[in-house]
Formats: C-alpha cells, sequence, structure tokens
C-alpha cells in the first residue's frame, strides 16, 4: 500500500475538487444541441437520424430511472476519477514507479477541461472511458489472449457507438496485434468483436431510417470540411454536384457551413442530410483534384491543439482552462420542453453558487499544460518509440507505447480531416498520448554505470 500512497493522495485531492464543482454549479451543463438529441434518444431508444449514434444515449437510458441529469454529472465524476486509475493501474503494471504513473494521470484529474466534461452531458467521457479501458485490457500483458482480444473489441466497438470517430480504432488495434504476430484467433477475436456490433448498429439504423449506417451526416461533415478551400474552377464538378460549390459565403471555421442558412448545402431543399450522398460525393471530388490545400487546412487547423496560449475557432468560441464563472440560460424549444417533461422537470440553465464558485474561478491551471504539454508528449511517445524500435523488433515484438500513441494522433487528426478541429475534440487524445508518453520513456534503454577497469600496465624486465 505504501507503494501507491502518492497516487491515493493525488486521487484524494482530484475527489475533493470534484466535490467543489458539484457544490459551485446548480445542475449539469446542457447544451443545444447535442445533450438533448442525447436524452431525447435515451427515452425513445431509437437511432438519432443526424451527428450522433446512440451509445451514450445507452447509458443515460439506464440512468433514466433516477431523472436527474445532476446525478448523471454526480457518476461521470466518478467515471472520470476511474479512468485515471486505469492508467496508473496499467503504467505500474507496466513497470513504471509510483510517481511516474502518477505524472501520467495529472492531466485527466486536474485539468479543468476534463472536469467540466465531466459535469456536463455530453458523449466524449464515454468515449475516453471506453478506450482507456481497452487500451489497459491490450497492454495489460505481454501477450495478448484471444478473450483479452475479444473484449478490447467490444469496448472499442461500443466507443464508435458513441462516437463514430472511434470506430476506425478497431483497425488500428488489428494491425498493432499484427505487427506483434499476436496468434490469428486473437487478431479474429478483435476484429469480429468490434465489427457484429457495429454491424448490428447499423441494422437498428436502417430499420429506422432506410439506410446501412451509424449516421447520415459523413457526407455533410466532409463537405463543410471542403469549404474552406474548394474552389470550382479547379474541381470543375458535374451539375448536380457543382450546386454545393462555395457561394461567396466566408466563415471562420469549417464546422459552421454545416448550419450557415446562406451556405450552399443549406439552400437546396429538403434540408441538409437529405443531401449526405451528394455531399460527401463533391466533398471526395473536392480533396482528390485539390489534396495540398486539402492537408494544409488538416495541418493548420490540428496545430491549434498545440498552442501556448487559447486560440479561438470558430471565434464566437472562446475556450479556456479556467472554470467558468455565470449564468447559462437554455434557448426555448420543442425539443427542450419534451426532454423535460420526459427525462428530467428540473433540466434548467446552469448558475455558479457562492462561495464554492468563486474558489473554482480561481483554480490555476495555465493553458500550456492543456495545449503545449499535449504537443509535447506526442513528440515523446513519438521519439521513445523511434528508440525502442530496433531493440523490440529483434525481440520480435513492438514498443507498447505505439497503440496508445496511434490511437491519440488518430483521434487528434480524424475529426480535423473529417469536419474541423474544436478543443473539446482533443480531449480524448490527451490521456492516450500521456499513456504513449510515459511507456516510451520508461522503456529507454539507460546504460548502467560502472566503474572503468584499470589498464594494466606492463613493466618490462
Amino acid at each position: 500500500m505504501a507503494a501507491h500512497r502518492l497516487f491515493a493522495v493525488v486521487l484524494v485531492l482530484a475527489a475533493a475538487l470534484r466535490v467543489l464543482v458539484m457544490l459551485g454549479y446548480d445542475t449539469a451543463m446542457v447544451y443545444w444541441y447535442d445533450s438533448f438529441t442525447y436524452l431525447d434518444t435515451a427515452v425513445h431508444m431509437r437511432p438519432g437520424a443526424a451527428f450522433h449514434p446512440a451509445g451514450y444515449s445507452w447509458f443515460l437510458w439506464l440512468m433514466r430511472p433516477f431523472g436527474s441529469v445532476r446525478l448523471i454529472a454526480g457518476a461521470q465524476h466518478a467515471i472520470g476519477l476511474g479512468v485515471a486509475v486505469m492508467i496508473y493501474a496499467l503504467l505500474r503494471r507496466r513497470g513504471l514507479p509510483g510517481w511516474g504513473a502518477t505524472l501520467a494521470a495529472l492531466p485527466v484529474l486536474f485539468d479543468p477541461s476534463f472536469v467540466r466534461l465531466e459535469h456536463a452531458i455530453l458523449s466524449d467521457l464515454q468515449v475516453i472511458a471506453l478506450v482507456v479501458a481497452a487500451l489497459c485490457v491490450l497492454l495489460w500483458r505481454e501477450e495478448v489472449t484471444w478473450w483479452a482480444a475479444a473484449a478490447a473489441g467490444l469496448l472499442l466497438a461500443l466507443a464508435g457507438l458513441t462516437r463514430t470517430a472511434a470506430a476506425p480504432l478497431i483497425g488500428l488495434a488489428v494491425l498493432w496485434l499484427l505487427l506483434r504476430r499476436v496468434p490469428w484467433r486473437g487478431v479474429v477475436a478483435l476484429a469480429l468483436a468490434g465489427a457484429l456490433p457495429l454491424l448490428g448498429y447499423a441494422g437498428w439504423y436502417a430499420q429506422h431510417h432506410g439506410r446501412l449506417a451509424l449516421s447520415v451526416s459523413d457526407g455533410v461533415a466532409l463537405w463543410a470540411r471542403t469549404m474552406t478551400f474548394a474552389d470550382c474552377s479547379v474541381i470543375e464538378p458535374p451539375p448536380e454536384q457543382a450546386r454545393l460549390c462555395p457561394n461567396g459565403t466566408v466563415l471562420d471555421a469549417a464546422s459552421e457551413y454545416v448550419w450557415a442558412p446562406q451556405a450552399s448545402l443549406n439552400r437546396l431543399p429538403g434540408g441538409r442530410f437529405a443531401h449526405n450522398d451528394l455531399a460527401r460525393s463533391f466533398a471526395l471530388r473536392a480533396i482528390a483534384d485539390q489534396p495540398l490545400d486539402y492537408l494544409a487546412e488538416v495541418a493548420a487547423d490540428t496545430a491549434l491543439a498545440f498552442t501556448w496560449e487559447p486560440v479561438p475557432h470558430p471565434d464566437r468560441m472562446t475556450p479556456t482552462s479556467r472554470f467558468p464563472y455565470g449564468t447559462w440560460t437554455l434557448p426555448a424549444g420543442p425539443l427542450v420542453d419534451k426532454v423535460r417533461a420526459e427525462y428530467d422537470r428540473d433540466i434548467r440553465g446552469m448558475r455558479s453558487v457562492e462561495p464554492f464558485a468563486s474558489i473554482l474561478a480561481a483554480y490555476p491551471y495555465p493553458w500550456f499544460l492543456h495545449g503545449t504539454l499535449f504537443g509535447v508528449m506526442l513528440l515523446a511517445g513519438a521519439a521513445g518509440s523511434a528508440g525502442r524500435r530496433r531493440a523490440a523488433e529483434s525481440a520480435g515484438r513492438r514498443p507498447a507505447a505505439l497503440l496508445p500513441l496511434a490511437f491519440a494522433v488518430f483521434l487528434l487528426v480524424a475529426p480535423v480531416a473529417a469536419l474541423d478541429f474544436d478543443h473539446r475534440y482533443v480531449l480524448p487524445a490527451i490521456p492516450l498520448a500521456a499513456v504513449a508518453a510515459a511507456l516510451a520513456v520508461h522503456g529507454i534503454p539507460r546504460r548502467e554505470h560502472r566503474p572503468a577497469d584499470r589498464e594494466r600496465v606492463t613493466v618490462p624486465v
């Protein structure tokens, strides 16, 4: 127990911070329109037609008998602490000292961005918990058994059904197993356990919406991504796709084109999601004809994750590494009223509660620990893995850091490539980067310093 004393103290402090958050705000944070679509799906148990698959709504359905979004926030704070415990346990299992494993868990425990996420009715925390759990299962033992591979595949499938951007992690995990030369049973077990839930959900989606898919927004999102660089004089789309060309509307972020009524897609009859396939065709043509422009936009937006100071993106969203203070109202609308009546009648805008809110507002957490440190962790994970690659290959295996590093990079870049950068979308990658950096740095071979043998001097006789 003495070996875990440092982490125990840190965990108690992190739990106290979360108690302070529960006292400092009078309810959970709910967002228009994401929170209400999740809650509405939880009530009616049918897949949403637009952006969100139903994985998070299943958790909300389990919590529905209590009828309290505030209780959901409390449960999610406990899950957030559980994520840190998983990180610590995995790293200790892999041989890190207590202080090193504790250090890797600190961002999840004390970064206000994570604590605020736990206090919100949003799916991000569930994605983080499921991916970290899958990582623990795969890395817990040096040899990956078939049942561990199957469990990891199921966890990653649930993460993909919570947010579709996580679904391709199944493919990365399969590739990692192949690189590790895991027996075929393990590879097949992970692939099947990951694919079958996704196929089952796609069939359920088809029953309600008439198409085999996880959502009906991929084309719309990718079209919005291309609106920041698409040049139809270069693309030369056919007449049907030409209706989606930029029409002179200039917005400060790609994601803004999804909702802007003046954007070309939103001027077509039937609503934006009715043209998802057409939007996808246009976007793929634009990317194929302007690949460098596309890559430049993705690289520029991804770089916003590593800044020393926060950069608004879009301009109406002000990122911060502090706890907010004030009052937040909800918009009026039929969906809000419907969710209040069917899930929790006490749903309302959130306000700060004194004296706890003033303490939270004074909580210091500089942005560079959220942004720039994240970039340092990725570089450390990459450098450490590269340094160990030759030794690992000679031993017939790959460095363990490669898997969390690949997960982190994918979860960082994929949302930007598919739609746009969002500071919130960066969060699932941060704990994975911390694990990758810890494993990579710990695995760097260290030379043993021994006193040099004195040379024997031969004296001629």
